[in-house]
């Protein structure tokens, strides 16, 4: 079976699934503006470390839940270096 490959209609497809993608990118970039981006759509939180927003799980076991309201800076929450967060809050007072 030898099948020759045609670059126009593979490039026309690759055209395709860029803009598709490209898509998809931009929408996720502007959420990710807006919400935590470890916050899935049941309100729970999909990081793996610590932030000051999670909350007790539905279920014991499940993920946590997110209490952050989406209206703070999400950033400051995460707690991968406390020393770094703790300075910057010095530096808003």
């Amino acid at each position: 079976m030898d099948q020759k490959i045609d670059p126009a209609e593979y490039q026309k497809r690759l055209d395709k699934l860029t803009s598709m993608f490209s898509d998809m990118v931009v929408h996720a970039d502007e959420l990710s503006q807006q919400r935590c981006p470890y916050k899935n759509r049941h309100d729970e939180c999909t990081a793996k470390f610590g932030c000051r927003n999670q909350r007790k799980p539905r279920t014991p076991g499940g993920l946590k839940l997110c209490g952050g309201d989406d209206k703070l800076d999400y950033r400051n929450a995460w707690e991968t270096e406390p020393e770094f967060y703790q300075k910057t809050d010095q530096d808003k007072g």
